[in-house]
């Protein structure tokens, strides 16, 4: 374990190489904190923090940076989330509050967390898996068509037209429409199957053929395999980070083009706290030279999906933090309230 003087010269070293893009020398620590030991001192933990591998020397005569661990020490025990100021909340609010439906929801959050943060942010679109049902709308387009509409409690829409077997009369219509929303709605997507399973006994013999389309329909929409969506946007912002990547940029840019691996990075939504991993936590090659700070947001307490941001490792922890959560909470709330 660290001695409490060396982990505050590891957070010094961190918040100015975070906040000048210099390596950091002794004198420099000493002149800018209040560590209360002389240069020398310093000088000694800087060499004994190298040697446990928490920072490195880029060039013989220069002074420290952070690696991979020392950014990791830093955030498990040094960083405190930076909490967003009043002013900050209120911008946030009002503007997520504007949106319109949750396409809108998850474009204004994408397009906030790149500007807060100055990074490349992520939103995940809530999972139909982890939604549950609001409502089921069914509507006659003609005798033999219908439009099936299915809404979450997360405000996700999904249509589906229904071509009958026979025509399906208006009083026939409204009662389907009535006995399944009895059954499934406020229950959760998995429990649906079991809910409808024999539904089409309670109608008439000439029915129950149309019943079954429109619940095969139902069914074929909670289950579809393309659900997993999400939105990226601030990719620019990488752009003025191009001395943190040891190499080039372009395996960073091609990572994010790959939708299965951003989710991957993002994690299970099912953890909802901040998750922050470094450089090479990343199991993909191409982000080893980046960090990603994602959280879980939804309705009740409970993750439906996560966003997050994607950045050089050389970050402002606590502020990113600080900003995912904070947008998080709101998209959360925007959802309840929908």
């Amino acid at each position: 374990m660290l001695s409490e003087r060396r982990l505050k010269v590891l957070r010094a070293i961190v918040q100015d190489y975070v906040g000048t893009e210099e390596p950091v020398g002794s004198k420099a620590l000493t002149e800018r904190h209040s560590l209360g030991v002389s240069p020398a001192t310093v000088r000694n933990d800087m060499a004994a923090l190298e040697d446990e591998g928490f920072i490195a020397q880029p060039h013989t005569s220069a002074g420290r940076i952070p690696t991979d661990k020392g950014y990791r020490l830093f955030v498990d025990k040094l960083a405190g989330v930076k909490p967003m100021t009043a002013p900050e909340r209120r911008a946030i609010q009002n503007f997520l509050e504007g949106a319109v439906d949750l396409d809108d929801v998850v474009a204004r959050t994408v397009r906030l967390l790149a500007q807060l943060t100055r990074q490349v942010a992520v939103v995940q679109y809530p999972s139909l898996t982890r939604s549950t049902v609001r409502h089921v709308e069914l509507l006659a387009l003609a005798p033999a068509r219908l439009m099936l509409v299915l809404i979450t409690d997360t405000g996700r829409v999904e249509q589906r037209m229904v071509d009958c077997p026979a025509p399906f009369g208006e009083a026939s219509l409204a009662d389907l429409r009535a006995r399944l929303n009895s059954r499934v709605a406020g229950r959760r997507f998995t429990d649906v199957p079991g809910l409808v399973e024999e539904l089409p006994e309670a109608f008439e013999a000439e029915d129950r053929g149309t019943v079954s389309t429109v619940l095969s329909t139902l069914l074929e929409t909670l289950v579809e395999e393309n659900e997993e969506r999400l939105m990226i946007g601030g990719t620019a912002n990488l752009t003025r980070f191009g001395h943190d990547f040891p190499l080039v940029i372009r395996p960073v840019l091609e990572a994010l083009e790959e939708q299965v691996v951003l989710l991957k990075l993002l994690g299970e939504a099912k953890d909802p706290g901040v998750t922050v991993r470094i450089g090479h936590e990343n199991a993909h090659e191409g982000l080893n030279s980046t960090s990603v700070v994602s959280v879980g947001y939804g309705s009740g307490g409970e993750a439906v999906a996560k966003l997050g941001v994607v950045g050089p490792t050389r970050m402002d922890y606590p502020g990113t933090m600080g900003a995912v959560r904070a947008v998080a909470r709101y998209v959360g709330q925007i959802l309840a309230e929908s």
